[in-house]
């Protein structure tokens, strides 16, 4: 026999399997087990929430010889016939490709004649929005005052696009999505049925990107299955969704509400290598961002809303009290624009790429509420940025000339030692061994050696080779330590910032001289 999917071959049989919609699958065995059937149901919900699964199991537990407490018995000769889908009593129709008036005709003719076998002749009509509004009307005085052995089930994601006409004649169930404690508890069950395993983290990962629907995280488990013949690892699960994991999130958020564009870079450059998309990532983004929106807002409820655990949540509420407001609610816009375009661009990775600095210089952005701009400029007043204002043009259309920029003072640069000949030795060994960081340490200025330490500063254009070389520390530092024949530790700074003092009282001074001077809107702050 071939193989089945895992969502077919493990659709509920019964109401009780149903997991995630107790209050609807209650009510359907309570109405079974008392025969008050209705002549019409409306499921409607997102897509892979049970809706048609439950519509079959009705169509079974109606018809069933020995119905168990509103659930079909499975057993009897009607529960086996319609379970092998060959009995003629029970028909499902696709509204999608039978959309028209003439199907719906020949439906309303072939509905007078009662049943072969079974008790109740069921229409189970799959995404009904589909029909057209001909086959709607045709459907209309059917469905209100059909034969008394007939019983319609209407399935739909769409119920807004259904006329009222037709929902006033509908008993109506709202499948919601299904938490990821559900579907993780139903993931269990399944690997226990197959003899497989998979961690809960990884667990956590499909939940999480199946969105509430129950059939598309049995699709993924399902690839994440044929990936391996052994455990489903987290590791494996977000190589197969293409997702970044929580804690790549939190360091990517980390990043931009640090103002950091370069460890931002780096983030995405480092998740992009381990194959992630970057619809995805931004998709990721957009939901961290909200959870940390939430987090600022709800506080300790957090954990329950976002069905995360107390650590992540703690996690989530730490990074709301470093951003304000007004920088989230930007940057949340900026990757929620920036998600559809990646659809349709050339090099998707580009536009992440763009937002991403984008969010980290709100100094630079036009739409960036003024309280975010002034707090960016005094970190880059403190990094030595200068203030530069702008002069308004003179009557009659001349412009003015433009003023001397006022800079904040900066510190005299710290003189540097000359570089040992054994710094020396260990830089031209490490190029020869590693040509990939020859670039790199070239732009590396030596300052000094104090006997266990080597001090070296980076221009503010070379912070991408410095943030390089910081993940290759341990291999520079034992270069060092063999050609001293010492143990000998490395310090890399950015040019000017191990003297540089606070200068944020100066930065607002010097900007609100400007403002005063030339007036808010002709002021502009250049780095």
């Amino acid at each position: 026999m071939s193989y089945q999917a895992l969502y077919r071959a493990w659709r509920p049989d019964t109401f009780t399997e149903i997991v995630g919609q107790e209050a609807i699958t209650r009510t359907l065995k309570r109405q079974v087990t008392t025969g008050h059937i209705a002549h019409a149901y409306l499921f409607c919900g997102t897509r892979g929430t049970g809706k048609t699964s439950a519509a079959k199991v009705l169509s079974r537990a109606i018809n069933c010889l020995n119905p168990q407490d509103g659930d079909p018995c499975g057993e009897c000769e009607i529960c086996r016939m319609l379970k092998q889908e060959t009995s003629m009593d029970v028909v499902e129709i696709d509204a999608a490709s039978n959309n028209g008036v003439d199907e719906i005709r020949d439906l309303r003719e072939k509905i007078k004649y009662p049943p072969a076998v079974t008790k109740y002749k069921v229409y189970i009509i799959d995404e009904v929005h589909m029909l057209s509004t001909g086959a709607f009307n045709a459907l209309l005085k059917t469905l209100e005052e059909p034969p008394a052995h007939a019983v319609f089930i209407l399935a739909t994601t769409e119920p807004q696009r259904l006329p009222a006409t037709i929902l006033s004649r509908c008993q109506r169930f709202d499948f919601h999505r299904i938490s990821m404690d559900v579907i993780v508890e139903r993931l269990m069950v399944v690997l226990g049925g197959i003899g497989r395993s998979a961690s809960e983290e990884a667990l956590m990962e499909i939940a999480r990107a199946a969105e509430g629907a129950m059939r598309d995280a049995l699709s993924l488990l399902d690839v994440c299955l044929s990936y391996t013949d052994g455990e489903v690892s987290a590791q494996l699960a977000r190589d197969v969704l293409g997702t970044a994991g929580r804690g790549a999130m939190f360091e990517f958020a980390d990043a931009l509400i640090d103002g950091d564009a370069g460890a931002a870079l780096t983030q995405i450059d480092q998740v992009m290598r381990r194959g992630s998309d970057p619809q995805v990532f931004i998709r990721d983004t957009v939901a961290h961002l909200r959870g940390i929106l939430l987090a600022g807002a709800v506080g300790d409820g957090l954990s329950e809303i976002m069905e995360i655990t107390p650590e992540d949540a703690a996690r989530y509420v730490e990074q709301s009290k470093r951003i304000g407001g007004d920088a989230l609610n930007r940057m949340m816009a900026l990757f929620m624009r920036a998600e559809p375009d990646t659809k349709w661009a050339s090099r998707p990775r580009t536009i992440l790429e763009l937002a991403a600095v984008r969010a980290c210089h709100p100094e630079k952005e036009p739409d960036a509420a003024f309280s975010e701009r002034l707090e960016r400029v005094e970190k880059l007043i403190e990094s030595g940025a200068s203030v530069a204002a702008r002069p308004a043009p003179k009557a009659g259309g001349e412009k003015a000339a433009r003023p001397a920029e006022r800079t904040a003072p900066k510190p005299a640069p710290i003189p540097a030692e000359a570089p040992p000949q054994a710094y020396l030795d260990a830089l031209t060994r490490l190029q020869e061994e590693n040509p990939s960081i020859r670039a790199p340490l070239d732009s590396m200025r030596f300052i000094r050696f104090d006997g266990r330490q080597v001090v070296a500063e980076f221009s503010k254009k070379s912070l991408m080779h410095m943030k390089l070389l910081e993940r290759k520390k341990a291999l520079i530092e034992g270069a060092l330590s063999d050609a001293f024949g010492a143990p000998v530790s490395l310090s890399m700074n950015l040019e000017g910032s191990a003297t540089e003092k606070k200068v944020s009282d100066v930065a607002r001074e010097v900007i609100n001289q400007a403002y005063d001077v030339f007036g808010r809107d002709k002021t502009s702050l250049e780095d």
